[in-house]
């Protein structure tokens, strides 16, 4: 017989382990004569890029409207720029659009400078990040890139000056930039899982599981009832069957049963935009939203835009000394500031309108009524 003494009842140990986050080191340059930095992540994070499609629509937002209405220069600077080509299609702004893209996704992104004789610009190729290696010396200085052949496996190699180089949000002494896809890595995958699952919920509403007790043990005739099940459930042809010789039973889930995930995956869809630093608005989400906290969260947009075309702007004067300045499609802060006195009255709370509105004879005769 078991034994029931409880003073011997003993508690499972808890495995449960707080959140933290793991340590890390910059990626910067050692104690040797050369150190090396390849983006060995770049296949998988631009993997994230082409399969996950907030990802893609934030990445583009922030490309399309970092380069905005395009460029001004002066005449020669835009003639010069003009007749870049790139792969022989492109255009100046999409090779700086395609720039931007890709140092968000990579952390880095890279060009080579092709110049004449003269040594004036004629052309940016925009290259493969995944295939560009970073060369330093002990001190931090790029010594040179390499770019590895994909089909003869060969190594170019290039002269800092001959690479057009964007590096993102570059920390410490690091030797490159840094990918936004680490950061919202489970982000992109808790949303994608809540509406895999839900999928299944909705999936399983319209074809439920069955158990049948069939009357046999005999394999044959057990896959017999199988093959025609299943073939005359997705022709949505009806099953007759001799009485008693099998009883199906629908695997159910019983009403409000599960928790709805709708509001965690649009909760996340909230915080996923959050962290690109991108706005649902701008992309041409249907919210409601008050018009106040449009703007306010368009105005921040618009900061942290105009920054990323300060520093790319200063990145053209550092490494191919050309002046141009980028233009941001749309402002709306002198509209703020310049909101007419009338539309604030329009702004103003009710109850405030209503005691503005209220004069001082009415006051005086309601307290004369009362004597």
């Amino acid at each position: 017989m078991p034994e029931t003494d409880m003073s011997k009842l003993q508690t499972s140990t808890n495995t449960q382990l707080d959140f933290s986050v793991d340590s890390k080191q910059t990626d910067a340059s050692q104690d040797q004569k050369e150190t090396y930095y390849d983006i060995v992540d770049w296949s998988q994070w631009f993997g994230y890029y082409c399969a996950i499609p907030e990802l893609h629509a934030a990445v583009n937002a922030k490309a399309t409207w970092t380069v905005g209405k395009g460029y001004q220069a002066d005449e020669q600077t835009t003639l010069i720029l003009d007749a870049v080509k790139g792969w022989g299609k492109d255009t100046f702004n999409t090779i700086i659009e395609n720039m931007i893209r890709t140092s968000i996704i990579a952390g880095d992104a890279f060009a080579e400078i092709i110049t004449n004789d003269k040594g004036i610009l004629i052309n940016l190729k925009p290259l493969d990040p995944g295939v560009i290696r970073i060369v330093s010396d002990r001190k931090g200085r790029i010594l040179r890139y390499e770019q590895r052949n994909k089909i003869k496996k060969s190594i170019q190699k290039f002269q800092p000056e001959e690479i057009f180089h964007l590096c993102r949000n570059r920390v410490a002494d690091q030797i490159h930039g840094t990918s936004i896809i680490p950061a919202i890595e489970n982000i992109i995958l808790y949303r994608n899982q809540a509406m895999a699952d839900w999928n299944r919920v909705l999936h399983r509403n319209v074809e439920p599981l069955f158990i049948f007790h069939l009357d046999t043990d005999d394999t044959t005739k057990i896959n017999e009832v199988k093959r025609k099940y299943n073939s005359a459930r997705k022709e949505g042809e009806n099953l007759f069957i001799p009485k008693g010789a099998v009883v199906p039973e629908m695997v159910a889930t019983a009403a409000n049963a599960s928790l709805n995930p709708l509001a965690w995956i649009d909760t996340l869809n909230d915080y996923f935009f959050q962290a690109c630093s991108i706005p649902s608005i701008v992309l041409g989400s249907s919210k409601n939203l008050t018009e106040a906290s449009v703007k306010i969260a368009f105005m921040a947009f618009q900061r942290n835009t105009e920054e990323d075309q300060l520093q790319i702007e200063e990145q053209f004067l550092s490494q191919l000394n050309l002046v141009i300045k980028l233009e941001f499609p749309a402002i709306i802060q002198n509209e703020m500031l310049t909101e007419k006195p009338e539309q604030q009255e329009q702004a103003q709370a009710p109850e405030v309108q209503q005691e503005q509105a209220m004069e001082p004879n009415d006051t005086k005769a309601e307290m004369e009524g009362r004597k």
